[in-house]
């Protein structure tokens, strides 16, 4: 029995206390990183609706100057898809909601990760911007 003590002491190993500390700081980082890790993605998500709209605003833009005397057309298209014609020189991001209204031509934006909307103004480009994470 005194030999088989004898030889595991010079076996070499990690306590139970030391596997303890490590998994509670590995939890204590993993507690900081998750809330962080939402923040970003949801500055993402609004960054893509936010470039989505003023392309849409570009396209509408465009065409109005393409086209003297023609009327905006109405739009609405989910990403990832190009916007209707005449608009589909822009395209939407994936799970983004671009709407182009067409008595205003106000662009309207909005994801289907996040609250409210971004919206642009036809009339003198007037941006309203109301997004916030869910």
């Amino acid at each position: 029995m005194l030999m088989k003590i004898n030889e595991r002491k010079g076996q070499k190993g990690f306590t139970l206390i030391e596997l303890m500390i490590v998994i509670a700081i590995i939890g204590i980082l993993a507690a900081i990183a998750i809330p962080q890790f939402s923040k970003y993605r949801a500055r993402g998500y609004m960054t893509a609706v936010r470039s989505d709209c003023k392309n849409v605003y570009t396209a509408v833009q465009t065409y109005l100057a393409d086209n003297p005397g023609a009327s905006i057309v109405a739009a609405t298209t989910t990403g990832p898809n190009p916007m209707a014609v005449p608009y589909d020189s822009a395209r939407v991001s994936a799970g983004v909601t671009v709407v182009v209204t067409g008595t205003t031509g106000d662009i309207t934006g909005s994801h289907t990760n996040l609250n409210n909307t971004y919206t642009i103004s036809g009339t003198d480009g007037a941006i309203s911007d109301t997004l916030s994470p869910k």
